[in-house]
């Protein structure tokens, strides 16, 4: 069994692991914090959950590298779309993280700090899923 037939069994299994790391993060530290953390905080990880969902849409076969095919410019435009969101949900959790470290009244550094964790990790989730599922499972 080589490292490519691993990682298609494993992959899944891991990138659910880390799924579930990024949002247990979130999770503690809104139970943990003092104050209520308002709607606004959970935005970045609900749109990085949305866009690893997004990019795993598209099946890896399906993207051909050439510059003329007509039909896949839908596919290209999706993935695109799909990591406008992932890195704009990220710039939000570190703008809401700097946002929190300044000021007092507001969220904890640990809630700022658990967005930013859960949105790195769930986005690699959706990149180790990407990668890992097989083709057969279609």
């Amino acid at each position: 069994m080589d490292l490519g037939e691993m990682w298609a069994i494993f992959g899944p299994g891991f990138a659910g692991a880390v799924f579930g790391a990024g949002w247990w993060f979130w999770v503690d530290a809104v139970v943990c914090s003092s104050v209520k953390v308002g709607f606004v905080h959970y935005l970045p990880g609900i749109f990085a959950s949305l866009a690893a969902l997004m990019f795993n849409c598209v099946k890896r076969d399906d993207i051909d590298y050439s510059p003329y095919e007509e039909g896949e410019w839908r596919l290209k435009l999706w993935l695109f779309l799909a990591y406008v969101v992932s890195f704009v949900s990220l710039a939000a959790s570190v703008g809401l993280l700097v946002q929190d470290a300044l000021v007092k009244s507001g969220p904890s550094a640990w809630t700022g700090t658990a967005g930013v964790l859960q949105c790195v990790l769930v986005l690699i989730s959706g990149l180790m899923y990407w990668t890992a599922h097989s083709d057969q499972s279609w």
